[in-house]
């Protein structure tokens, strides 16, 4: 975890990215859907954004291409699919812990304010 560390704090759209893949292989449009909808819209990430980040944090061996695909019916040979590594699992686990930490010594500090829409009940 300590390694992980190193590449804290994230950038939001990095975070939300390796959010997006925790639950498995992705390809880029279906990380924007997963944000989307996730967030309830609140959260938009275009295209050069999430094709900039993606490569910075394949450079960073946070993410790597899969080489899983969907059936043949569901698939486009043209997707390109991506899925967390190790350290990836490491980074976003380490992001988690450090936000939560922060939100921890706001509400001790009397800062408590309502959770957004989007991550209620969830």
């Amino acid at each position: 975890m300590s390694d992980a560390r190193r590449f804290l704090p994230l950038s939001p759209q990095q975070f939300h990215i390796l959010l997006a893949l925790a639950d498995g292989p992705r390809h880029g449009y279906g990380v924007i859907r997963e944000i989307e909808q996730r967030t309830d819209g609140a959260v938009r990430i275009g295209t050069g954004t999430l094709y900039t980040a993606i490569a910075r944090l394949d450079e960073l061996g946070m993410i790597e291409e899969s080489s899983w695909r969907p059936s043949a019916r569901e698939d486009d040979q043209r997707r390109t699919y991506y899925q967390l590594t190790t350290l990836g699992r490491a980074v976003l686990k380490a992001e988690t812990a450090r936000l939560e930490t922060l939100v921890r010594l706001a509400h001790r500090k009397g800062i408590a304010g309502s959770r957004p829409a989007w991550s209620r009940g969830k």
